[in-house]
């Protein structure tokens, strides 16, 4: 193979799988650190990317597009993005997604090397070189399968997300408006997740925040704009609520939080590519599951199977006093 000088990474969504590309593309940084690399996402994505410092490029798909079933706007989108694929001239594509969609686009683009993870044997043909898809293999660890498959070294991998100065001015802006101090520890609370079969109760949230605040710890709620309403308990007992805030000041406050406890979702992902210590709290343990990036001893799941109502106040609250010792 000759060395690619264009290399574009696919990752549709969402937010975790996103972050967890992160070890994909150091090691194609590294194996070919010359190469323009760029990274086609989905827009409400896009923003992460800022934080890949491997990454030379974005490109953004706008699904709203596609979702609006008006034909004009979906082509005026389809066709934009395939004339910006085949104008990147990339001489390798690698999907990291896997999908029907996915693939496709990456045949799309008309670069001489295809690589991929395959879900389904129908769509090994858009690739030159694939892997399947093993769900005993966390994703991270089966993207780097794949680079190991096509050649490369993968003996050197960096899990590093970046945050942008301007988010965590923002971030350093929200503690002083809420009154809290940087120096001091806080502990910062994720308890929604995408899944309400992966959520662990908000009562116990709030008791497991009501305990660090008895030992004098400060306590943000962070979440997305879609949670605010139910976070409204935990600002009636005067906790700080974060929901809403932009994604990367949410990195933000978790760069300058000591602790970071919450449900299966792609901020704690971005902790851990930020270097900060998470209590990751799962329905399973099972294999494959996405726990922190070659961390799994930094999750905690209920003795019963698929049941997270069922994980006791008192494991999480020594799990969190285990990762501050």
């Amino acid at each position: 193979m000759e060395t690619p000088t264009r290399i574009l990474v696919i990752r549709l969504t969402a937010i975790g799988d996103v972050v967890l590309t992160l070890p994909a593309v150091s090691v194609l940084r590294q194996n070919f650190p010359a190469a323009k690399i760029s990274f086609l996402t989905t827009k409400e994505n896009a923003a992460l990317l800022q934080g890949f410092r491997d990454v030379d490029e974005t490109i953004t798909l706008d699904r709203t597009a596609f979702r609006s079933r008006n034909p004009w706007r979906i082509g005026k989108e389809f066709f934009r993005l395939l004339r910006q694929l085949r104008a990147g001239k990339f001489s390798l594509a690698v999907d990291l997604q896997g999908n029907g969609e996915s693939a496709w686009l990456t045949r799309f683009t008309g670069a001489p090397q295809r690589w991929g993870i395959v879900h389904k044997p129908a769509r090994r043909r858009a690739f030159t070189h694939s892997v399947n898809r093993e769900r005993k293999i966390h994703a991270a660890e089966m993207h780097l399968e794949l680079l190991k498959h096509c050649g490369l070294k993968t003996d050197a991998v960096r899990n590093e997300f970046f945050l942008p100065s301007d988010a965590l001015a923002a971030a350093r802006n929200f503690f002083a408006a809420n009154k809290l101090v940087p120096e001091n520890p806080t502990l910062f609370l994720q308890p929604f997740t995408s899944s309400l079969a992966k959520n662990w109760p908000l009562e116990k949230f709030l008791a497991l925040a009501k305990h660090w605040q008895a030992r004098g710890w400060q306590i943000i709620f962070g979440g997305g704009p879609a949670d605010v309403a139910a976070l409204e308990p935990a600002r009636a007992l005067g906790f700080v609520i974060s929901a809403g805030v932009p994604l990367l000041v949410t990195g933000g406050l978790m760069q300058l939080s000591t602790l970071i406890v919450g449900g299966d979702t792609g901020a704690l992902h971005l902790a851990v590519a930020q270097g900060k210590r998470v209590v990751m709290l799962m329905n399973t343990n099972r294999p494959g599951r996405p726990h922190p990036f070659r961390r799994v001893e930094w999750t905690l799941a209920p003795t019963v199977e698929r049941n997270i109502a069922s994980l006791e106040l008192g494991a999480v609250i020594a799990a969190s006093e285990a990762a501050t010792g």
